[in-house]
């Protein structure tokens, strides 16, 4: 059935492996309208009168909610795109994606800047989309006007971002816009590294990995860390620190919550997945800021995972055209310092997490909890994502958790297929992609996309 079509009103997937809140079981999942309105048990509901779809022991999911997606687009289109970048998603298991509000032109720091983001998405999103808006020095009077208008927080850099409309905040402009947010009620999230201690850190260029790593040390992140804690207990805003790489912050996270400091965290797959010793010299498709630490740093950020101590797991996904990322098969220099940082894997973080989860002892419960729960529950989304419930949305994922397959660029969705996936075998697929009950082919050019664009609740 084309995508465009009307699909039936009530539509049953069935499973012998379920995963639910209270954990997984054999289950019937009835659809209606879009949204779940029983959960029962294996075989009970009749196909009469209704779409049935059996998976047997393929696993149903909840889709996936990742709040943390750089689309680029209006201005920086020939690096990433929604229509691209939705696909990707969908191919991965992800039903929801939150776009930064920077590397877009006009980047999402003003009203008229998230009017045209949603002007530019409108009919291009194979998956729900919401946006983040920007705190950035000069626009204090602009955050509550974006609050009202729904992005679902405030992203800041305490570092310069890499790209000159989107600057980064001293500490004086971070004081005064986390008072704002907290004034609105509004969440922020920021990028944190601290630029006093990236200057005085050895800045050697070349093709040597070590040399990128030791130009961005784990003392970036603890110093703005505990920067950004003491300015949250002095304002009383509510704080989430972006893409922890290093797992020194987390003592200070620890100290904070005790404290009554309302602060989140999240990392990432490629932290999670990834060593900084079997990064290849001049492959600068790993190269991402903050960076990809050793295996010792990645146990930790693990253990501090399987703790609760991170609310999410997401991507990160920033991608950029090859000739930015300086790739020796491109051409390029594989200059890590000369190359855009950025990693690409919209399409590939349920698979590279499960490869390793399953690996530490980790189940299918825990990765939902990680990737869609918890990112549902930092927006806000919580009652309509992020579960298998019933009044919420029916997205959903059909993962056959022990197939195995080896990234091939040309079966990516991302407009530029550099990844540092490319390669490797990760364990997991996704077979089929519901969105509010109807099954999302990206790959179908006769298909057309049914994304819908949310807001802050």
């Amino acid at each position: 059935m084309p995508l465009s079509e009307t699909p039936p009103a009530t539509v049953v997937i069935r499973s012998r492996r379920v995963v639910l809140p209270d954990g997984e079981r054999p289950a019937d999942v009835l659809i209606r309208d879009g949204r779940i309105e029983r959960i029962a048990g294996h075989g009970v509901l009749p196909a009469d009168g209704r779409t049935l779809t059996d998976l047997g022991e393929t696993v149903l999911l909840p889709g996936l909610v990742d709040t943390h997606v750089h689309v680029n687009e209006p201005g920086r289109t020939e690096w990433e795109g929604f229509a691209t970048a939705t696909r990707a998603a969908a191919a991965g298991g992800v039903t929801t994606i939150i776009d930064m509000p920077l590397n877009s032109v006009p980047p999402t720091t003003t009203v008229d800047g998230l009017a045209a983001k949603r002007k530019t998405a409108d009919g291009q999103a194979w998956v729900d989309l919401g946006f983040w808006g920007g705190a950035v020095p000069g626009n204090l009077a602009d955050l509550e006007p974006l609050h009202r208008a729904g992005v679902f927080g405030f992203k800041s850099f305490l570092a310069p971002s890499g790209v000159d409309e989107f600057p980064h905040v001293e500490q004086a402009e971070l004081e005064a816009a986390l008072a704002e947010q907290a004034r609105i009620g509004a969440l922020a999230i920021i990028h944190a590294e601290d630029p006093a201690v990236l200057a005085a850190a050895l800045q050697q260029p070349g093709v040597h990995y070590r040399d990128f790593l030791a130009s961005r040390p784990a003392d970036a992140e603890t110093a703005a860390v505990a920067r950004l804690l003491d300015t949250a207990r002095r304002t009383g805003a509510r704080v989430h620190v972006l893409h922890v790489s290093s797992a020194a912050v987390l003592p200070l996270l620890r100290q904070a919550r005790a404290d009554g400091v309302h602060v989140t965290a999240e990392t990432c797959p490629h932290y999670l997945t990834l060593a900084a010793e079997e990064v290849p010299d001049g492959d600068t498709a790993f190269k991402c800021c903050p960076p990809i630490r050793d295996e010792s740093n990645r146990d930790r950020l693990w253990e501090a995972l399987a703790d609760g101590e991170f609310i999410a797991v997401v991507s990160d996904h920033s991608p950029s055209t090859p000739d930015l990322k300086e790739l020796r098969r491109y051409g390029g220099s594989g200059d890590f310092a000369a190359a855009w940082g950025g990693i690409a894997s919209l399409q590939l973080g349920l698979p590279a997490v499960w490869t390793e989860a399953r690996k530490r002892g980790h189940g299918l419960a825990d990765v939902v909890r990680w990737m869609s729960a918890g990112p549902a529950s930092l927006v806000g989304l919580t009652g309509t994502k992020g579960a298998i419930a019933v009044g919420n949305d029916a997205d959903l994922v059909a993962f056959d958790p022990d197939a195995r397959f080896a990234v091939q660029a040309e079966e990516l969705h991302h407009r530029n297929p550099v990844t540092p996936y490319v390669g490797r075998t990760l364990t997991g697929v996704v077979r089929t992609t519901w969105l509010r009950g109807r099954v999302v082919d990206a790959a179908d050019a006769a298909a057309e996309p049914f994304g819908r664009q949310i807001t802050r609740n």
